[in-house]
């Protein structure tokens, strides 16, 4: 494989159209995907990439991600709340080269992309990518509905009105699965507040679940097993430091 394949920079001018004008030309930045020695990556530091990559999708590049998975303290990076994304600090102990050469793999490999908006390379999902961040975010989406169906408040659903369709009917089927009726109070709240389409999608899965009758309520599984796929940095590292240990 030669070099010439990580190279994915633009011509230094290139005409743009569209919302910057017919025609008018601009120098874009130059980027070189670089993925060093990496010849696969473990299928959750993929998913914690992806979902580190959620906030900045057609906002940021590859430099913000790396920024954020490294856990800096930027001001711009404080400023736009990226220090909330679950992958926050991930890779604290790596360095910054050592991340987006991640990154950057990950790009090579279909799972993210780069799309430029005028000048700027910008990260976007490809179907590969989003259909993991799409079952990664839904399951952390599932966990936090299911402690506010415990604990009687509903501010999640007030949020999940303009969220990706797919996202959310993926969310609905996985709340169905669980045949939990302690569901319901929480589903009535978001079915107020949603479009039409998705209201239906609410109500099949209310009539579902009420449809178990007198079945059991699911017994309280401990913590660990209630998490799904919902990204635990501090038992990965830990896992992660065991392996060290022990090789």
């Amino acid at each position: 494989m030669t070099a010439n394949f990580f190279n994915r920079a633009a011509p230094a001018v290139t005409p743009l159209k569209g919302r910057r004008g017919m025609g008018k030309r601009v120098n874009r930045v130059h980027y070189t995907l670089d993925p060093k020695n990496i010849t696969d990556l473990p299928f959750e530091e993929i998913r914690t990439i992806l979902r580190g990559a959620d906030g900045m999708i057609l906002r940021a590049g590859r430099t913000m991600l790396a920024k954020v998975l490294k856990g800096s303290r930027e001001k711009k990076l404080l400023e736009l709340g990226l220090d909330q994304n679950p992958a926050y600090g991930f890779y604290r102990h790596c360095s910054i080269e050592a991340i987006t050469a991640k990154i950057d793999w990950a790009i090579l490999n279909g799972f993210l992309d780069l799309e430029y908006d005028h000048r700027l390379p910008l990260l976007v999902y490809t179907e590969r990518g989003w259909a993991i961040e799409k079952d990664t975010y839904s399951d952390e989406l599932l966990e936090r509905l299911r402690q506010e169906a415990l604990s009687g408040s509903f501010e999640l659903v007030t949020t999940l009105k303009d969220r990706d369709r797919g996202l959310i009917l993926l969310l609905l089927a996985k709340i169905e699965a669980t045949g939990d009726r302690r569901f319901i109070p929480a589903l009535e709240a978001w079915c107020k507040a949603d479009y039409k389409k998705v209201q239906r999608a609410i109500r099949h899965v209310i009539s579902t679940l009420q449809q178990a009758g007198d079945l059991p309520l699911p017994e309280e599984a401990p913590e660990s097993q209630t998490r799904g796929n919902v990204i635990d940095l501090a038992a990965y590292r830990a896992r992660k430091e065991a392996r060290s240990a022990t090789s």
